[in-house]
């Protein structure tokens, strides 16, 4: 007995000792490892140590045109980057073992419809017009509810966050005020950057919900930015026109679809946009397919942003932008997802697919836009077609925190060859382990946290059978 009390009385010290070590470590005095999921919400000091490979889009760090460093550090600051370079002295930072990973800015989706994740699938033998009408319109007149949009803005969040994506356009149909509530306070709860671009008409009550929206929801959260949301055409001009006047009261950007299928060729696009005065910088046009030389000359003179959206654009059948055309007039152009004609919020698909359609169209593998052409494009390309490159879309220091790290051991992606090849032409989703948005972790170690998959799958699931039933069969 007493050699049994003996070993226990020893066991009990040791493990006092151990917990009693790692309450210690826990409190400071040198840098800690990645613990709870309560450590990463933006606020001390966070280091990435010994990245493999960190490309900042920032040439004045590193090497080439996306400033590339090899084994590296970046030092979060709360909200911001410190700090990027070799063997960094990060004090009792946080850290996150960047070994075998590459770092580099967050994606910035230009061009989404965060509630179409309700309707992934539907008419996919359909072109924009035949889709539209058998996916979207009947629900301007159907009663649609803040839950349905709550529901499908939830799922593609978190969807989103999954793909290295930190900053996002949501395009909404707005279908009722209701339902704009609805996404609204899914963004808000996503943590993730946004703008939210709320689809404006001639209507003075909408008018002023718009104007409350900016002051109540847009202008508290720094996370947020509201744009105003249009279809410019002759026929539908006085709402153009509403929109572009309300944009300016409101000093933010109004966000348009601009020829995307040849239906727009007899629209009076152009024209409605002229006779607005909406052709000025800070207009972010989507699509812009079916774009001549004049159209492009006029739109590049007026410093407008442009959102490629590559596989909406080939799952509609409506054409292949202008990319080399644009690039020779040094355009903005940033990609997008599109919503529910792209069923997918794989970034890196969407950069496959931009390389992809050019070179098929020219028969060229040397056309733009290079691999690294289309990195720079879904990060600091996005952030400057917003007008936001000062703030993100770089790793540059000062800038908001807001970077992903993709796991460069994984079998679908190794082994080393050409990185920067290899995260546009074999990377997925699942290969992205952490996201950061202002300094908060909203994915780690591969698992978007703060999310209950299962009850947003429900929720969805729930949402998307009450639309079904609305649209046509």
């Amino acid at each position: 007995m007493k050699q049994r009390r003996s070993v226990l009385s020893v066991f009990s010290l040791t493990l006092a000792v151990g917990l009693g070590a790692a309450l210690l470590g826990g409190l400071g005095g040198g840098n800690t490892e990645a613990g709870s999921e309560a450590e990463f919400t933006g606020a001390g000091r966070v280091v990435i140590r010994d990245a493999s490979m960190v490309l900042t889009m920032d040439p004045s760090l590193g090497e080439g045109p996306l400033g590339a460093l090899a084994d590296a550090d970046v030092v979060l600051e709360g909200a911001k980057i410190k700090q990027v370079g070799k063997d960094l002295d990060a004090g009792s930072a946080k850290v996150v073992d960047g070994r075998g990973k590459i770092v580099l800015p967050g994606f910035v989706d230009l061009h989404n419809h965060l509630w179409q994740s309700l309707i992934r699938g539907c008419a996919a033998d359909k072109e924009l017009i035949g889709w539209l009408g058998k996916c979207v319109i009947p629900l301007y007149r159907a009663p649609v509810t803040d839950a349905d949009a709550y529901a499908g803005t939830k799922l593609a969040a978190a969807d989103v966050v999954s793909t290295g994506i930190t900053t996002v356009t949501d395009w909404s149909h707005a279908f009722n005020t209701d339902f704009a509530k609805g996404g609204l306070r899914a963004l808000g709860e996503s943590k993730l950057r946004f703008l939210y671009s709320y689809n404006g008409t001639t209507d003075t009550a909408l008018q002023n919900e718009i104007r409350r929206v900016k002051r109540e929801v847009i202008d508290p959260n720094p996370l947020a930015r509201l744009q105003i949301g249009t279809h410019p055409s002759t026929g539908n001009f006085p709402s153009a026109e509403a929109s572009e006047k309300l944009a300016r009261e409101l000093g933010v950007s109004l966000n348009v679809h601009l020829l995307e299928s040849k239906a727009d060729l007899t629209a009076g696009q152009m024209d409605a946009l002229r006779r607005a005065g909406a052709l000025h910088p800070g207009l972010v046009a989507n699509h812009v397919i079916q774009a001549t030389d004049a159209d492009l000359d006029e739109l590049a003179a007026a410093g407008v942003g442009v959102a490629h959206n590559p596989l909406s654009n080939m799952r509609l059948a409506s054409g292949v932008i202008r990319l080399p055309e644009m690039k020779k007039r040094a355009m903005k152009v940033g990609l997008g997802l599109d919503g529910g004609t792209n069923d997918t919020s794989d970034m890196f698909n969407v950069m496959r697919a931009a390389v992809g359609l050019q070179r098929a169209i020219a028969t060229d593998p040397a056309v733009y836009p290079t691999t690294a052409d289309v990195l720079r494009m879904a990060t600091l390309g996005g952030a400057e077609a917003l007008g936001m490159d000062k703030e993100i879309g770089s790793l540059t220091p000062g800038k908001r925190a807001d970077l992903q790290l993709v796991d460069a051991q994984a079998v679908n992606f190794a082994p080393k060859v050409d990185w920067v090849n290899q995260l546009v032409f074999n990377t997925q989703p699942a290969n992205v382990s952490w996201v950061f948005v202002d300094g908060r972790a909203l994915k780690r170690e591969g698992r978007v946290v703060g999310i209950d998959t299962a009850k947003v799958v429900a929720d969805a699931q729930a949402a998307a059978d009450r639309i079904k039933k609305l649209l046509p069969q």
